[in-house]
């Protein structure tokens, strides 16, 4: 319940005002505090929906929305919410997820993510004043900061955009900290690629990066490379096995003990008030406004969701590696 909060609507910030308790009942695999060995079975009822908010989309299309490709797959789509492709499908991801934190807590692994953007407008970065990762998880825009001029910056952005009926995109960061080398396959199940399609396969992301990312696209490879830390390293990176972590915690598909560090970026709410374009099912062009209760920015409530998708993938790979030993 605790994760589920955290991704919950209604929490303020950037989020929808919809109210749900989003409270799950463990069905199965459970007893008495310890799992079973079987299959977990969660429920988590839908409290607070209103399909009568979609009413007036049942024969158009919403722009940025997956109506139009989900029609064409199935020839059939239900009008009054998104179903598989809506925001409201993470609460199961994080619900497993949670489970699987317990999992790696036992190995060491803790898993922080938070929003690092919104709107184009960065939120301090580690090793920047004023961050503190601590204090995402303390306040409804999940930044690593809960004062000074970027914080004031991004809440006067995401006001104004709901004022607006407008919404932004911005990019959620994670860290893992106690990975030990050796998580990842070397090919078909590399760690970043296992992890790069966990995150795109959540609703809005739209790219991945890990450490350097895309910036490593424009170095040199001497300025690129992680040298191994040696005892004479004039700045050893928090004791880990490298002097620098452009690689992001991953060489060729697998752990190497530095800090596993990545970043998502997710694009903007598609359902915002203003008046848009779109066809409908006769291709005829139509202008719709798309009511009911949606977010300004998805990156806060995206925050547990990275974490739980990232819990999971990690959980999988070190009970390969412990299967591949015995």
């Amino acid at each position: 319940d605790g994760e589920l909060a955290r991704r919950r609507p209604g929490a303020g910030g950037a989020a929808t005002t919809r109210q749900e308790a989003d409270r799950c009942r463990i069905l199965s695999g459970v007893f008495e505090g310890v799992t079973l060995g079987t299959p977990i079975a969660i429920m988590i009822p839908n409290s607070a929906q209103r399909s009568a908010d979609y009413d007036a989309l049942k024969d158009v299309y919403r722009p940025g929305h997956a109506d139009w490709c989900w029609e064409a797959k199935y020839g059939v789509r239900d009008h009054t919410g998104g179903g598989r492709s809506s925001g409201r499908e993470t609460a199961g991801r994080v619900a497993a997820g949670a489970v699987a934190k317990l999992f790696l807590a036992g190995e060491g692994v803790r898993i922080r993510a938070w929003t690092a953007a919104i709107a184009g407008i960065p939120a301090p970065a580690p090793g920047e004043e004023g961050f503190d990762l601590e204090a995402a998880a303390h306040n409804p825009l999940a930044l690593p900061c809960t004062e000074g001029a970027a914080f004031e910056k991004i809440a006067a952005a995401v006001d104004a955009l709901r004022k607006e009926e407008e919404s932004a995109g911005g990019i959620v960061a994670c860290r893992v900290d106690g990975l030990a080398p050796g998580a990842g396959e070397p090919v078909f199940e590399k760690l970043d690629g296992s992890l790069a399609g966990a995150m795109l396969s959540i609703g809005a992301a739209k790219g991945v990066e890990f450490g350097a990312g895309f910036a490593a696209a424009a170095a040199a490879g001497s300025a690129n490379n992680d040298a191994p830390r040696c005892a004479p390293c004039a700045a050893p990176r928090e004791g880990g096995t490298f002097c620098g972590n452009n690689a992001g915690g991953v060489l060729g598909g697998i752990s190497n003990g530095m800090p596993l560090e990545f970043r998502v970026a997710f694009k903007p709410v598609p359902s915002i008030g203003r008046q848009q374009r779109t066809v409908d099912r006769e291709g005829r062009p139509r202008t719709i406004r798309i009511g009911g209760r949606h977010d300004v920015c998805v990156c806060p409530r995206a925050v547990p969701v990275v974490e739980a998708m990232t819990a999971l993938v990690l959980a999988d790979l070190l009970l390969q590696n412990r299967c591949a030993r015995v």
